[in-house]
C-alpha cells in the first residue's frame, strides 16, 4: 500500500472524503427494505489498515461494509490504487476474505479525490456497462456513489448517473443505490438538492440519500452528534420537497469518527446520540468514515487516514453502531429493545494484595430500558470480581471491583464482563494486570511521592496552577490538584530511570474534565478521561535504551481543575 493508493482514495477537501452506504442483500437475491443491512461503515481499501475489517467482521459482528473507492478514468474504472476493478491484487483478496467471513460488501465510487464513472465518461452505454461490471465482478446488489467537490455541480453527469441507475434497475431486479452527499447542519447544498431533482426527472427514487455529517467548518466547538441530527432532519425536509414519497427509511447518516479535518471531534457519545435518533425515526442507514480509522493512534501515528486521533478502544465505534443492525433499523423504527455495555477504564494494573475498580456503563440503544444483570468470567484463582449494584436498568451504571489475592501470580488476565437482559447479552473485556509486590515490574526506579502523602509536590515539578490538597482524595490524606488556564495545561512531571527496553504499566486515579496521564521522553504513551468521579487511567509503554522516561499528569486549556492520586509504576 503506498501514498498514491491513499491519495487517490481520500483527500480532505472542504468536506472530507467519506462515504456512504447502502448495505447489501446476498448476491443473486432480490433486495427489499427488510433485507437491507442497517449498518455499513466505510473501509478505505488503500490505507494499509484493512486488517481491521477482518477483526470487525469476525470479532465484532459487523455484517456489511462499504469498500471505497472505485474511480472513473475516462470510460474505464480503477480502484484508488490505479489497478483495474476485478483485477486488483490488494483490494480484491480483502473483499473476498471479508465475504467468506460472512460480511456483505457495497462498492462505492467517487470520493473527494476522484469521480464516479458518469462524471468521467459521456457515453451512456459505457457508463451502464461499467456499473454492471461492478455488480458482476463483486457479486453485489447495491452500489454507492460519493459525490463531492466540483462534481456535485455537474448537472450533465448527474443526468447520466440517474439514467444509468434506471437502466440497471431494469436489468438487475433488486438493485439499490445510494448517493452520498455533503451537508451542513442546515441540510444539503443547492447542488445536492439538484441531485435529487435529477433522479426525479429520470423517473426513479434514490434508495438512500446518505449525508456526510462531518466537517461543517463551523468551528471546532460544533456539537457533532446534534449537528448530525439537525442535518438529518433538514435533509429529509428537502427530500420530501422534491418527492413526498421519501421517508427516513431513505436517509443515511455517515459521520467521520474521531477528529475531523476541520478540527471538530465526533465522540462515542455523539455516536450514541446519532444511533438513538436513528432508532427513534427508522433511519435507513448508519455508516461512518471509516472502519479503518476505528482505533487510537499508536506509536508515531497521528494521521486522519489511519486512526481517530482520540483516546478509544480499537473498533469502539463499530461496537457502538453494530447494535442498530438488530434494532429494527432500515425503516423499522427501532421497536425492539437493546442496550450497550462499556467499561471505563477497560484495564488496570494492580499489585498483589491490592484492588481496582471500573465503571460498568450501560445505555439504551433501541426500544425501552430493561433490567441488566452483571456477571464476570475468566478471573484467575485468587481474584474476585464484584459489582455494586449487581443489576442495573439500562442507562444506569455499576462499579466493578477486582480484588487480587497476595498469592496471585503476576501476569495479565482478560476478564469478560457480561450484561444479560431479556433482549440478549453484551460483553466487554476488562484486562487486569497483576504485578509483584517485590519486583517493581522488572527493575529500575519507581515514582516517589506517588500518592502525595508527604503533603508537598516534591519531587514533582509543575507548570501552571498545582497544589497538594486534602480533598478530594482517592485514598490517604492528600492528592494532587492541577488547575489549567487559557494558556497552560498545568502539567506536573517526574522523571524516573527504569530498566532499558522493558515494558511497564503506569496507572493513576484521576477525576475532572480532560485529565491526561502519560509518559514522554524515552517512551511516548498516554490516556485521558473526562469523568467527574474517580476513575483509573492505565498507560502501557516500553522504555528505550536509556530507560529514562518522564511521567506526567495535566488538564486541558481553559478547563476546570483535575485531581490525581495513587500513581503506580510496575
Amino acid at each position: 500500500m503506498n501514498l498514491t493508493r491513499f491519495a487517490a482514495s481520500v483527500c480532505a477537501l472542504a468536506l472530507a472524503a467519506t462515504g456512504a452506504a447502502v448495505a447489501l442483500a446476498p448476491a443473486g437475491s432480490a433486495a427489499t427494505a427488510s433485507s437491507v443491512y442497517s449498518v455499513a461503515p466505510y473501509v478505505d481499501m488503500s490505507n494499509s489498515q484493512e486488517g481491521l475489517l477482518d477483526t470487525a467482521v469476525t470479532g465484532h459482528k459487523l455484517k456489511a461494509y462499504t469498500a471505497a473507492f472505485v474511480l472513473g478514468e475516462g470510460c474505464t474504472q480503477i480502484w484508488g490504487d490505479t489497478l483495474p476493478i476485478g483485477n486488483d491484487s490488494f483490494t480484491d483478496p480483502e473483499i473476498a476474505k471479508a465475504k467468506s467471513e460472512g460480511a456483505s460488501v457495497i462498492i462505492s465510487s467517487g470520493g473527494a479525490s476522484g469521480e464516479a464513472l458518469a462524471w468521467t465518461c459521456s457515453t451512456q452505454s459505457s457508463i451502464d456497462a461499467g456499473y454492471q461490471a461492478l455488480i458482476n465482478d463483486y457479486g453485489v446488489t447495491q452500489l454507492d456513489f460519493d459525490i463531492e467537490g466540483a462534481a456535485i455541480a455537474d448537472t450533465g453527469a448527474a443526468a447520466r448517473q440517474m439514467q444509468a441507475m434506471k437502466d440497471l434497475k431494469a436489468s438487475n431486479p433488486g438493485l439499490q443505490f445510494s448517493m452520498t452527499l455533503p451537508v451542513l447542519t442546515s441540510g444539503l447544498t443547492s447542488d445536492g438538492v439538484n441531485i435529487l431533482k435529477a433522479a426525479k426527472s429520470a423517473g426513479i427514487k434514490i434508495d438512500v440519500v446518505n449525508i456526510m455529517a462531518m466537517d461543517y467548518y463551523a468551528g471546532t466547538g460544533t456539537e457533532m452528534g446534534q449537528g448530525a441530527v439537525s442535518a438529518a432532519k433538514a435533509t429529509l425536509a428537502q427530500m420530501q420537497s422534491v418527492d413526498p414519497g421519501y421517508t427516513y427509511a431513505n436517509l443515511g447518516i455517515t459521520p467521520m469518527i474521531g477528529k475531523n479535518d476541520d478540527g471538530s471531534t465526533f465522540t462515542l457519545a455523539d455516536a450514541q446520540t446519532v444511533e438513538n435518533f436513528a432508532a427513534q425515526n427508522g433511519v435507513g442507514r448508519l455508516a461512518f468514515w471509516a472502519a479503518t480509522r476505528d482505533q487510537a493512534c499508536g506509536g508515531s501515528a497521528n494521521s486522519l487516514p489511519t486512526c481517530s486521533e482520540i483516546s478509544q478502544n480499537s473498533l469502539a465505534f463499530t461496537d457502538a453502531f453494530v447494535p442498530y443492525e438488530g434494532s429494527g433499523g432500515g425503516g423499522g423504527g427501532g421497536t425492539t429493545s437493546d442496550f450497550s455495555l462499556s467499561l471505563s477504564p477497560g484495564s488496570a494494573s494492580v499489585a498483589q494484595g491490592g484492588s481496582a475498580t471500573a465503571t460498568v456503563g450501560t445505555a439504551v440503544t433501541t426500544g425501552s430500558a430493561e433490567s441488566v444483570s452483571l456477571s464476570a468470567s475468566g478471573a484467575p484463582a485468587g481474584v474476585s470480581v464484584s459489582f455494586s449494584p449487581a443489576s442495573v436498568t439500562s442507562g444506569g451504571s455499576s462499579t466493578l471491583k477486582a480484588t487480587v489475592g497476595a498469592s496471585v501470580a503476576a501476569g495479565s488476565y482478560p476478564i469478560t464482563v457480561t450484561g444479560s437482559a431479556t433482549s440478549g447479552s453484551h460483553s466487554a473485556t476488562y484486562t487486569l494486570t497483576v504485578t509483584s509486590t517485590g519486583g517493581g515490574g522488572g527493575g529500575g526506579g519507581s515514582l516517589t511521592n506517588a500518592g502525595f502523602e508527604t503533603g508537598s509536590l516534591s519531587p514533582w515539578t509543575c507548570t501552571g496552577g498545582a497544589a497538594v490538597v486534602s480533598s478530594p482524595v482517592h485514598s490517604g490524606s492528600h492528592a494532587l490538584q492541577v488547575t489549567p488556564s487559557a494558556s497552560s495545561t498545568a502539567e506536573c512531571d517526574q522523571t524516573v530511570t527504569l530498566s532499558p527496553n522493558h515494558t511497564y504499566t503506569l496507572t493513576g486515579w484521576v477525576q475532572g474534565p480532560y485529565a491526561y496521564l502519560g509518559v514522554s521522553g524515552g517512551a511516548t504513551a498516554s490516556a485521558w478521561s473526562d469523568l467527574t468521579s474517580w476513575n483509573q487511567l492505565t498507560v502501557g509503554f516500553t522504555t528505550g535504551s536509556s530507560g529514562t522516561v518522564t511521567v506526567y499528569v495535566h488538564g486541558w486549556y481553559g478547563q476546570s481543575s483535575v485531581t490525581a492520586d495513587d500513581f503506580t509504576l510496575g
